[in-house]
């Protein structure tokens, strides 16, 4: 393996084709009938309406889903292991199956009373009906887990990672069939078994786990109620309590918060992945064991195999209303390092915050023992200046107007609080984020409601135009104040910003002002300001293309240009962008988490969201400034 930090993810997935894994489980089939909704023709028999189906389409579920993101993964040969009914299901089950290039005669038909089992899903509109089920009642033959178990020890001699799956309590891996299967697992020592069961997961022995807390919980003799979140804590030390119990791995998936692996004594913790689009988790689990045995299956560690697995499920619980895949397309564009969500728990409980002693300077995580500051990157809006603050005041009105469009004067009261209601949760959700990615969801809003004709739809770009012109106007009034002298350069800036910068200035540290404002701008509000020439020249801004989010290349320009990594960079901002560029380069990340319209004291909102975007150090404002720079190794200046 290439030990590059961002070579993982393209060393992995370039050997995935010479992959070989064998699933072995409850193949079940999603169908999905379209029904019309006209009753109008009745049976002549019964005189009771016909439901006529519009469409109906089928798709593979239980192991056959596992089979299928191991295909979309890329993996080069995939065995399916199993029983299926000697019924038209089965065939369509076949059919899927071989279309994707799966081995399939591992497959089993030879039981007749066996029906395929088959989730009907019937849809009138968008309303699904009642779930038909079919197979609910099937017997296993003696003779039908004799060739299960033939099959399956084939498999696991042609494959170096065979998945378990158990979905159905009347399916396949009963306990006579585990059994035998703990005993091709204590034969087949080259090969590495991983259980994904929701119900006998403690049955098997000398398997590899996957599970989720609550089933973690509950296997080690401590359930707890579904709606009774388990702690990252407690998580740990159940994953660790497993893999002693167990002599190999466990993997313990946390839902949005990521996953935890334990291996011998040691345990890591995968972060959860940042989503702002709405999310679907339905088939999440099937895509994180098939990564989980894609990775393992060409030599990979589990803690790569768990980073591969995070980030393939991230993108499969996007894909709406589908038990979704990840394709290795999907996931390049995703990246070897994501945005991640750091200490969730910590963010959403001020309880649990710590304090550098006699201040209000949270320690979030510890810093490395010998720093050597010597450059200090800042974001400007909210961290330094309030010139934009308000700026929630101008989207919200600016998206209701773009999504109702030539129906905004006219709108029907409903309509119109109803998009005022999604637009104010949408804003709430995706604060701190990038401007162009809340423009895209303004985007697909607008294409929601249906108000606008869909040639007239804007892109993201254009609607983060329209945005940032009525938010310059804003601006403008409020220099123009400035000028007149109506108001102070202190009525625009964080608490103590400027003997702040001034203070790091005194002491050497070369400072650089970086924003997703365009350049010339920054530079005229930080001359309004009072501080542009603290920063020497080292003003970073947009260069006016609205079709780029330029504060994640600003940053990267930065550090690029200047060479700056690690414990010689301390950067300060009160938004996610920054916070994550500094985490990543090694650097001392201080979260800004500022009230801007009191412009001082701890915006809880903006703590959460710097914590979960990766600070080291939160601080509401720069009062403190002579506490901070001795944390920092920084003498305070006299």
């Amino acid at each position: 393996m290439n030990s590059e930090p961002s070579a993982w993810l393209e060393d992995i997935l370039g050997q995935l084709r010479q992959a070989r894994v064998a699933v072995f489980g409850d193949y079940c089939l999603d169908a999905y009938w379209s029904i019309s909704s006209d009753p109008s023709e009745k049976s002549v028999e019964t005189a009771l309406p016909v439901r006529r189906i519009l469409r109906q389409e089928y798709s593979l579920g239980g192991a056959g889903n596992v089979v299928r993101n191991l295909v979309d993964l890329g993996v080069g040969q995939v065995q399916a292991v199993g029983l299926i009914g000697p019924d038209l299901f089965g065939g369509q089950m076949l059919q899927l199956l071989q279309a994707a290039h799966v081995d399939t005669q591992g497959l089993y038909r030879g039981q007749t009373d066996w029906q395929t089992m088959v989730y009907a899903k019937p849809y009138v509109e968008d309303e699904e009906l009642n779930r038909l089920d079919f197979g609910a009642f099937n017997e296993l033959a003696p003779a039908t887990i004799e060739q299960l178990l033939a099959q399956l020890d084939r498999a696991a001699g042609q494959c170096p990672v065979v998945i378990l799956n158990q979905q159905v309590r009347g399916g396949i891996s009963r306990p006579e069939v585990i059994a035998g299967i703990n005993r091709i697992i204590a034969r087949r020592s080259s090969t590495r078994f991983i259980v994904d069961s929701r119900d006998c997961a403690h049955l098997y022995q000398g398997a590899m786990l996957k599970l989720n807390s609550h089933e973690a919980a509950r296997l080690v003799g401590q359930p707890r109620p579904l709606d009774e979140a388990i702690p990252a804590d407690q998580v740990r030390h159940l994953a660790q309590q497993l893999a002693e119990q167990t002599h190999q791995p466990v993997f313990v998936t946390r839902g949005p918060n990521g996953l935890t692996v334990a291996q011998d004594s040691r345990v890591e913790v995968i972060p959860g992945i940042q989503i702002i689009e709405r999310v679907d988790p339905v088939g999440a689990g099937d895509t994180v064991v098939a990564a989980l045995a894609a990775v393992l299956a060409v030599g990979g560690t589990p803690i790569v195999a768990a980073r591969l697995a995070n980030i393939a499920a991230s993108i499969t619980v996007r894909k709406l209303r589908t038990t979704g895949t990840a394709s290795p397309a999907e996931i390049r564009a995703l990246g070897p390092d994501p945005d991640y969500v750091y200490e969730p728990e910590r963010a959403a409980d001020p309880r649990r915050a710590q304090y550098l002693a006699g201040t209000e300077i949270e320690l979030v995580r510890t810093l490395p023992q010998e720093l050597k500051i010597g450059h200090a990157i800042f974001d400007h809006d909210g961290t330094l200046s309030t010139l934009r603050q308000g700026w929630e005041e101008i989207m919200e009105p600016m998206m209701v107007r773009a999504i109702l469009g030539p129906r905004f004067e006219d709108a029907p009261e409903g309509l119109y609080h109803k998009v005022v209601a999604q637009v104010r949760r949408y804003i709430d959700k995706t604060t701190g984020v990038q401007t162009l990615l809340q423009m895209q969801g303004l985007a697909q809003m607008v294409r929601q409601f249906g108000c606008v004709a869909p040639g007239e739809v804007l892109d993201a770009a254009g609607y983060k135009r329209l945005y940032n012109e009525e938010l310059l106007a804003l601006v403008q009034q409020r220099l123009a104040k400035l000028q007149r002298g109506e108001l102070a350069t202190e009525d625009f800036q964080i608490k103590n910003a400027r003997a702040g910068l001034e203070a790091l200035h005194a002491k050497g540290l070369k400072l650089y002002l970086a924003s997703g404002t365009d350049t010339q701008d920054v530079v005229t509000e930080a001359r309004a300001l009072g501080y542009e020439h603290l920063f020497e020249g080292r003003i970073y801004g947009a260069e006016g293309d609205v079709s780029v989010e330029t504060k994640r290349l600003v940053m990267e320009q930065i550090l690029r240009e200047h060479h700056l990594r690690g414990p010689a960079l301390v950067t300060f901002g009160d938004g996610p962008v920054e916070m994550r560029a500094a985490h990543r380069c090694g650097g001392v990340a201080v979260g800004i988490a500022s009230d801007e319209v009191r412009r001082f004291g701890l915006n809880p909102a903006k703590r959460a969201r710097l914590i979960r975007a990766g600070a080291d150090l939160i601080l509401p404002d720069f009062t403190q400034i002579g506490s901070l720079l001795r944390l920092l190794g920084v003498a305070a200046p006299a």
